[in-house]
């Protein structure tokens, strides 16, 4: 497991190791926009996460996911708003961001938010 100080660490480490797609939450899809693809819950597999708390406001939270995708063969991150400002659809793409069982499993989730 790794640990960052900074999302700007997380994000530049993510790229150094393949992550390479720009990738934003776009309503009931996940989007990289440059290719233009449009994933759903279905499409895409969160292999790690790292959240980070603002330096100035705790409630200020934001989340890094590093995102697969077999069926469009890309790698990318995700930088989403997590906690009081997280978007709170519910969509098939919000619960799979926000699952208790995903938190629970993947890489950074027992880690002390920064």
């Amino acid at each position: 497991m790794k640990n960052y100080e900074t999302l700007v660490d997380a994000t530049n480490d993510l790229y150094k190791r393949g992550y390479t797609a720009n990738l934003s939450l776009e309503g009931d899809t996940i989007d990289d926009k440059a290719q233009d693809i449009h994933m759903v819950a279905d499409d895409f597999e969160i292999d790690e996460f790292y959240r980070f708390e603002g330096q100035s406001n705790p409630s200020d939270t934001s989340i890094v996911y590093g995102i697969t995708s077999s069926k469009y063969k890309l790698k990318g991150v995700l930088v989403n708003a997590y906690g009081a400002y997280a978007d709170d659809s519910s969509s098939a793409i919000a619960a799979k961001l926000h699952h208790n069982q995903v938190s629970a499993n993947l890489h950074g989730s027992d880690r002390p938010t920064v």
